[in-house]
């Protein structure tokens, strides 16, 4: 890695790939995947043991989770952003898994349908998995734009702010931007989505809102991510040529389902009256067994 720093510019000079197994490249992007599931799989180990679950609750979401999230980001890529080229290829949707795409709204509806399996397995209510996944989206989130920003991609427009980047290692950059730095919006989004990852931890451990308030967790984490990424694709580049010309791109239009559905929960969980949950009782105390006194 090289990163040099030049007057009101930053040159971005990432290798993305970590190692190299033969032809295989080991990259960070996928690395911060597996780290973001990690990281989820390990909150809903903690959550389930806050709130008194068996460990497999926390076990099953591990698999329905992962599952869910990787498929349905890459069928969302598939489909949303090149749906031409993986009909008339469609075995590309696996073969070309490699050289990456994967979408961001794919992962989420990818993920409200493993999440409705995983509560009918477990035979959860659907909103109680809901509240809480939106805790380590957070951080995922953010965690995978670092992916993108190690990938030198997803950047934005030209800027004379002083922390613009240069990606050097970047075709279009060089094509089409080169010498200008451009705004480093996989940090914007990564920095939004840990703000909103703040919130709903201080929400859940401090103030207990998804036990008193079902939905509001779920409606905030909806917003924080999704009207972010809404706003800052004003200053992104497009991703595909056929964005150019419109007047809101790919990302918005698919952001705006989420952000009506954000609204209508907060809305729906201020509305109902707030539940007040039972207190966890603490786990009985081992005593020792009582020492009998020896005869003399």
């Amino acid at each position: 890695m090289i990163l040099l720093f030049q007057p009101f510019s930053v040159v971005w000079d990432f290798d993305p790939v970590f190692f190299t197994i033969g032809s295989l490249d080991i990259r960070y992007y996928g690395l911060m995947w597996a780290l973001a599931i990690l990281i989820g799989a390990k909150f809903f180990d903690n959550f389930c043991k806050r709130e008194g679950l068996p460990s497999k609750v926390s076990e099953s979401i591990f698999i329905y989770g992962t599952l869910a999230t990787i498929l349905g980001a890459r069928l969302g890529h598939c489909l949303f952003y090149d749906t031409m080229e993986y009909l008339s290829k469609p075995w590309t949707i696996i073969t070309g898994f490699r050289d990456g795409g994967m979408a961001s709204h794919g992962a989420a509806i990818g993920l409200l349908i493993g999440l409705w399996l995983f509560s009918r397995r477990n035979k959860l209510p659907y909103i109680w998995s809901l509240d809480r996944i939106m805790i380590p989206v957070g951080i995922g989130g953010a965690i995978v734009r670092l992916g993108n920003l190690f990938n030198s991609e997803i950047f934005g427009q030209a800027t004379t702010l002083p922390w613009g980047f240069e990606f050097v290692r970047s075709h279009k950059w060089v094509a089409e931007f080169a010498p200008s730095a451009v705004h480093p919006t996989q940090i914007y989004e990564a920095l939004c989505y840990l703000a909103t990852f703040g919130i709903l931890c201080w929400l859940y451990y401090k103030k207990d809102m998804a036990r008193r308030r079902p939905g509001i967790l779920f409606g905030i984490g909806l917003i924080g991510t999704f009207l972010t990424r809404f706003f800052i694709e004003y200053i992104k580049t497009e991703q595909e040529p056929f964005e150019l010309g419109w007047t809101l791109d790919m990302g918005q239009w698919l952001s705006i389902p989420f952000i009506l559905l954000g609204i209508y929960m907060i809305w729906r969980g201020a509305a109902r009256s707030a539940t007040v949950p039972a207190p966890v009782a603490p786990a009985p105390k081992a005593h020792a067994a009582p020492i009998k006194k020896k005869k003399k």
